[in-house]
């Protein structure tokens, strides 16, 4: 009897469950694919959704899906924990022990695999900056989100209390900071609304870029527009500033200047995660991202394909592909139709990534966005409820993939009862 082909994927992201949930169960020649996803978290998040739950504009336990029902509904295994090496020699992932609090749950073990896909994301970077690890938050993760949104719903009521200013200072002006930033106005707008007088004059939010403007990723239109929205909603907005230290109070300046915050966040840089660049072996970039082909298969092991954030593909045309959730979820797309073909050795196309543009949301206040070379009239600028209902859209897209057409329109339909409902944030 043939044995299966042990496909593992580390990273439950846009494009490791995506690709689990599509192909489990897929032929491979004689063989079937028995698939195992490896993720510490208990359950799937929408990365470009974790500003809201950090915010608390919106909750995580209705905007997650937990990994072991997806696993039962799609027919792969799930195991949690924290994949902290990689074996190349003997193909097995090494996780690190599952722990409550100082209790070991489950003792350290190994996960072989015939072929294994690494979407595990990416990270933040700190670039070596003094203070940072120590005394900032980072969004990256689910759990990250929901211990910054914990932390920062007792530190404001704290400084409403007491009648004095309470300030988020926010390094990176990429998607994540932008947004982050909109969303704790919008969330102090709502608790204001419910009759906390003047926490709206209380709240100091200030976004750090070291560029000269936001949003580098995006055509300059749409940074220019974003970034007057926020000074607008009352951001202090500082580009050009690049952040020497940070200590418990306050960001610092190379110039002696200091900025005070009660919570600080760092949202700038990118780099692979420790785990993939503990590889050895297989060539990254600078940023510690793995090398991969036209298949995205990596340059130096036939059995590792990497995908999303911590993959750099050499493409054929000269062409970057972005650290984003839109790449994400191309890459994975050409996997679930072309990784049975690589696997048999077949021929198959290149990947080539198409940039449909991109969409920034402010919140409830206003969106902004472009629809990319490959868009609609040839890459138009979008704003307000178009580009709302555009940036609400990828979403739902992203919940069809997951759970289907009928299904994911239910939780669609779901979320909008709920909003009509609860209140517009978590406020307990």
């Amino acid at each position: 009897m043939t044995s299966d082909h042990k496909l593992v994927v580390v990273g439950g992201g846009v494009a490791g469950l995506d690709i689990a949930g599509h192909l489990a169960g897929r032929a491979v020649g004689t063989r079937r694919l028995a698939v195992t996803l490896i993720d510490r978290e208990p359950a799937h998040v929408w990365k470009p959704m974790l500003h809201t739950i950090a915010a608390g504009t919106q909750e995580a336990a209705t905007q997650q899906t937990p990994y072991l029902v997806q696993a039962h509904e799609r027919g792969f295994i799930y195991q949690p924990g924290e994949a902290v090496g990689i074996d190349r020699q003997t193909r097995s992932v090494h996780l690190a022990p599952l722990r409550s609090g100082d209790e070991e749950i489950v003792p350290a073990r190994s996960i072989a695999y015939d072929t294994l896909v690494l979407a595990v994301g990416s990270e933040a970077n700190d670039f070596g900056t003094p203070g940072v690890a120590e005394h900032c938050f980072t969004i990256n993760t689910r759990s990250q989100a929901i211990a910054f949104n914990d932390r920062m719903r007792a530190d404001m009521l704290k400084a409403f209390a007491a009648e004095r200013t309470f300030s988020v200072a926010i390094v990176g002006g990429g998607a994540t900071g932008v947004e982050l930033s909109a969303e704790i106005v919008q969330l102090v707008d709502i608790v204001e609304h419910y009759g906390v007088a003047q926490s709206r004059e209380r709240l100091r939010v200030t976004l750090i870029e070291s560029g000269d403007r936001l949003l580098r990723a995006f055509p300059e239109r749409v940074a220019r527009a974003a970034e007057d929205r926020l000074r607008r909603m009352g951001v202090v907005v500082r580009t050009g500033v690049r952040v020497h230290e940070a200590d418990a109070q306050a960001f610092h300046l190379p110039d002696g200047e200091t900025i005070q915050a009660d919570l600080k966040v760092w949202a700038a840089g990118v780099r692979a995660p420790d785990l993939i660049r503990s590889i050895d072996g297989l060539r990254q970039n600078k940023a510690g991202q793995i090398l991969v082909g036209s298949n995205l298969v990596a340059i130096d092991d036939a059995r590792i394909v990497a995908v999303g954030d911590c993959a750099s593909p050499q493409l054929s045309q000269d062409a970057l592909v972005p650290t984003t959730a839109q790449a994400a979820f191309q890459e994975a797309a050409y996997l679930i139709t072309h990784l049975p073909e690589i696997l048999n050795g077949g021929k198959i196309p290149d990947f080539r990534y198409r940039d449909f543009g991109g969409l920034v949301s402010l919140g409830g206040y206003d969106a902004y966005g472009t629809l990319g070379q490959f868009g609609l009239f040839g890459g138009g600028f979008l704003r307000g409820r178009v580009a709302q209902l555009g940036h609400a859209l990828l979403y739902r897209r992203h919940q069809a993939r997951l759970h289907g057409f009928g299904r994911g329109s239910l939780l669609w339909l779901a979320d909008v009862l709920s909003s009509r409902v609860r209140p517009p944030t978590r406020l307990s």
